[in-house]
């Protein structure tokens, strides 16, 4: 039988959506939806499966279902993609797919306790009795289609993983700012994992991991499948994709902690925060009331630098990154905005003894328009603790300013980055290349001149200057538009004299 190919389970799985578009906010039903990809996929593998046990057992059920039981996830009986399509009709199928989930969840216990708790098929969101069951009717129709067999002998797990980023990206297109609950462009994600650079054996975390796409890119920049990923999100049903999206790439053993990172991070051991090779975020962008009234007495002291102001998170988040990565040898990478790099104040303190501990790598600026959330221009700091005192790095003192601003595809409502202009920032940034109006290698020194401000335009001159002119040409020129004026003027009084006879 021939495989499923990627365009064709992508758009039977968009196709799904328009069960509820026009009718639930897509920031919502991207829940439904996404639940439901998982289902069909368990459920499928789990068919598959139970077929090669009956060709080698036969009709012993219960030798089949010994084996089963050992599979990565148990189904119950009655509660498959199947057992509920066949209830389609039902007055209660919401009810019924609530119960399903449940019965699944507490059979997967160790794997995905709660990660169905935030979705609700029986919620007046998806409209009143009547119409939410035509609506999840329709809804199991549509992903009982052919292109959506999910089974392993019809498609690759890397399809599926492919399928559910592909179905993020569309929702992000639609949700608009709600989206930066949830989604980080996939160009930035995978610039941000090859700026970080991470290694086979490495341990990998996103602090503000969203629905987990940045720790899918970190992990495909490894290379192999030697690696470990940790993250944390606070939303609730943000942190149910992210661990979806987990099984569905493979990363069984990811650990997802559903937690606030600042005031209560669930990335903890003996009491103390867990430590990674490869810390990497697109934490939320100058996030107010953070916690910074507890931060003073915080218990992991990750803020010995300073506390950063209660209305801007952003420091705080980079403090709390840093502070997770090994020393001597951990590197970090985060998107922020262009006021992390110049702003006074608490900040100013912070990012001043960031830069006379020798931690700050690399400053790269990106275009404007390029996140759903927001239309400003955004950058990227790199820094790579093997820099410290004892460090493999600790003799460099310079910093990569890379203005990487107006190289960029234009969109309709977005701006997109292309493989090349990844390749050349990442290029750029690993030769410390000085490129002329692209970047420049700053010294201490420059930077403590510059009174520790990081604002690109300080280091990398993107003046263009303007072409030299002609002054006699521009007056020969205007002669000869007067000239062609005046005539034209003349022949229109002698047509509006014959007008007038």
């Amino acid at each position: 039988m021939a495989k499923i190919s990627q365009s064709d389970v992508n758009n039977a799985a968009w196709a799904a959506c328009d069960t509820f578009r026009g009718v639930v906010d897509p920031a919502q039903y991207k829940d439904y939806i996404l639940v439901m990809l998982f289902l069909k996929y368990i459920s499928d593998v789990w068919s598959d499966h139970y077929d090669e046990y009956q060709k080698q057992y036969g009709d012993d059920e219960e030798r089949i279902l010994r084996k089963l039981k050992r599979e990565r996830f148990v189904l119950p009986k009655g509660t498959s993609f199947y057992d509920l399509y066949e209830q389609r009709s039902e007055p209660n199928i919401g009810e019924l797919i609530n119960i399903a989930l449940d019965k699944i969840e507490e059979a997967n216990k160790a794997k995905i306790e709660e990660v169905f708790r935030n979705i609700d098929f029986n919620s007046e969101t998806l409209g009143k009795t009547k119409d939410r069951n035509r609506r999840l009717k329709l809804l199991l129709e549509d992903f009982n289609k052919p292109q959506l067999n999910m089974r392993p002998s019809r498609v690759s797990e890397d399809v599926i993983g492919n399928t559910y980023i592909y179905l993020i990206e569309r929702f992000a297109s639609d949700a608009g700012k709600k989206a930066g609950e949830f989604y980080t462009p996939h160009k930035v994600s995978e610039l941000l994992a090859k700026l970080a650079k991470p290694k086979p054996g490495n341990r990998i975390c996103d602090p503000a991991c969203g629905s987990g796409g940045l720790l899918i890119e970190a992990a495909r920049a490894v290379g192999s499948n030697d690696f470990a990923l940790s993250g944390m999100e606070a939303n609730g049903s943000t942190w149910a994709l992210a661990r979806m999206n987990m099984f569905l790439h493979g990363c069984d053993s990811a650990r997802i902690e559903w937690c606030n990172t600042l005031t209560s991070p669930g990335l903890v051991e003996h009491d103390r925060l867990m430590k990674f090779d490869i810390v990497v975020a697109n934490p939320p962008f100058s996030l107010d009331k953070w916690g910074a009234e507890e931060a003073e007495h915080d218990r992991f002291n990750r803020f010995w630098r300073g506390v950063p102001p209660k209305s801007k998170g952003d420091y705080a988040f980079i403090s709390h990154m840093i502070e997770s990565a090994h020393e001597g040898e951990g590197r970090v990478a985060v998107v922020v905005p262009h006021g992390v790099l110049f702003r006074g104040a608490a900040e100013k303190r912070i990012r001043q003894k960031l830069i006379e501990d020798n931690l700050l790598d690399a400053v790269i600026g990106l275009p404007a328009n390029l996140f759903p959330t927001t239309s400003i221009p955004v950058a990227i700091l790199v820094f790579d603790r093997s820099r410290e005192k004892g460090g493999a790095n600790q003799d460099r003192r310079d910093v990569v300013f890379i203005d990487a601003s107006r190289e960029f595809q234009s969109g309709k409502n977005q701006n997109n980055l292309l493989e090349e202009h990844v390749a050349k920032i990442v290029s750029t940034y690993e030769k410390r290349e000085v490129v002329d109006k692209y970047s420049h290698v700053a010294s201490f020194d420059e930077i403590a001149e510059n009174d520790f401000n990081l604002n690109i335009p300080r280091y990398v001159d993107t003046f263009e200057e303007e072409e030299e002119i002609d002054i006699d040409a521009v007056q020969r020129e205007i002669d000869q538009l007067e000239k062609e004026l005046a005539e034209v003027r003349a022949k229109m009084a002698e047509k509006l004299k014959e007008i007038e006879r």
